[in-house]
């Protein structure tokens, strides 16, 4: 799908006297990668067993001449970008992808010099204007949601950085601020952001290490005695063997959100097995965070989750460092149901929830505390809202998409680039492992974890260090 020239003209207005840094987009290639899991990975009511990747390779020029190449790749996670009750896996999956290559083709009609931020500031409202038509296309019972449509681009614009970052010899992270970005932070946000530019909301340096949230999915074998199915791949296969072998100082527990009991005796079942372990490593500074995944049907739901934990688990209670999503992700159905007695107790983060300014204003309004960053939205977007959500003083996380390989590497480098950024969820290593094959190689301390961080080391050379 190729933007002709009065279609481009129509768009808001760009910058058409170039910068001498500004790039254009050479060639850009896709292509997609299938996965099995090692074990199912149960969240939100739903396992997931397997993952579709989406690759991209491109190539930038300067008007001088110069090329350089990127590449970056995304989970395509249409479980969770698309959720469609009653529609087949295949189908959702098959929307994303043609949405994906859509997207891909938009992209490449785009033959202005420009930087990447305003590249995917000008074709976002393309890319939706595609998830559309794709919709249209396939016949889908319910349209391609925003969420999904900034997932199947994220790699689209996270080679871009990274190939920009190279063009010009500098991290990605680096060259997003005043001296490469002609447009302060108000074009991109809003008023409140006149005169700003990226530089003050990203670190010079990144963080040498990130700590690493493990993953407890909510089937999860959390003893020896609870496998059913067993792996014996080598790799541990209960939450007892995964804290000494990856030497876990976080845990995130994915819960139900429609069985209060359940919930709380799942907490409680996880921080005895953890407990254990942890004396036997002589570790006591362990943290957890909640994932309800959407599913609490109010916010008296989840007070009564917190009394009842605190009750039966105080310690656990008290280790809790942030709760993620407990309702549904769109905030404007019910403006009543707002977060603020519930955030008094510890940050409530938005995760589905975030798929913009608009948004991230929204659930402050409504008494959310934090944000959960991901590449999978995309470099543009993450970099934007980490900006925002430096400035309303909220609390960050970043989250992944059981991400593997180089989408792994870009979700560390943002955690690792944004300051205050408390850690990082990286549960690739525990569900498909075959896909990050090799990258070990290159980053040993991303993807052969075991103590409890991810090592950044490598990170802040030219580019997102994912190519």
């Amino acid at each position: 799908m190729k933007i002709r020239r009065r279609e481009f003209l129509a768009m808001p207005a760009l910058l058409f006297a170039a910068r001498s840094t500004d790039a254009r987009i050479e060639e850009l290639t896709t292509s997609f990668e299938d996965f099995t899991y090692r074990t199912p990975y149960k969240f939100g009511g739903r396992e997931v067993d397997r993952v579709t990747v989406f690759n991209v390779h491109c190539r930038l020029g300067l008007k001088a001449g110069k090329t350089a190449e990127g590449f970056a790749s995304m989970s395509m996670g249409n479980v969770w970008s698309f959720p469609a009750p009653g529609v087949p896996y295949e189908t959702t999956l098959r929307a994303m992808k043609a949405l994906a290559e859509r997207a891909a083709g938009v992209t490449r009609g785009f033959r202005e010099y420009a930087h990447p931020l305003d590249v995917n500031h000008m074709l976002e409202p393309e890319y939706l204007k595609a998830a559309a038509a794709v919709s249209r296309e396939q016949n889908l019972p319910q349209p391609i949601p925003k969420l999904c449509t900034l997932v199947a681009a994220s790699a689209i614009d996270a080679a871009l950085h990274d190939a920009f970052g190279k063009l010009h010899g500098r991290n990605s992270f680096a060259v997003a601020g005043k001296e490469f970005v002609r447009y302060d932070l108000s074009h991109y946000l809003n008023s409140e952001f006149q005169g700003e530019f990226l530089d003050q909301y990203i670190a010079r340096e990144p963080a040498k290490k990130i700590r690493m949230y493990h993953s407890a999915g909510a089937s999860d074998p959390l003893t020896k005695a609870e496998i059913t199915r067993p792996v014996g791949d080598g790799l541990p296969e209960a939450l007892e063997d995964w804290i000494p072998y990856s030497g876990v100082t976080a845990i995130k527990i994915k819960l139900n959100g429609n069985d209060l009991a359940w919930d709380v005796d799942r907490v409680a079942a996880i921080h005895q097995v953890t407990t254990r372990a942890q004396e036997r490593r002589g570790f006591r500074d362990w943290i957890y965070s909640l994932d309800f995944n959407e599913r609490c049907p109010n916010v008296r739901y989840l007070l009564d989750f917190d009394r009842g934990l605190g009750e039966k688990a105080p310690d656990a209670f008290r280790r809790v460092q942030y709760i993620e999503q407990p309702t549904a992700r769109d905030l404007a159905v019910d403006r009543a149901n707002t977060m603020f007695e519930a955030a008094k107790v510890r940050p409530v983060v938005i995760d589905e929830s975030l798929t913009g300014l608009d948004a991230l204003l929204l659930a402050r309004e409504m008494g959310y505390t934090g944000v959960a960053l991901k590449a999978c939205k995309g470099q543009s977007q993450t970099l934007m809202l980490s900006a925002a959500a430096q400035k309303y003083k909220m609390f960050r996380c970043v989250q992944d998409l059981t991400c593997p390989g180089a989408a792994l590497v870009h979700s560390v480098g943002i955690a690792a680039h944004i300051p205050g950024v408390s850690a990082l969820e990286a549960n690739a290593r525990e569900y498909v492992p075959s896909a990050s094959r090799g990258w070990e190689k290159r980053y040993p301390g991303i993807f052969d974890v075991r103590d409890g961080y991810l090592d950044t080391a490598g990170l802040n050379g030219p580019g997102l260090g994912t190519s």
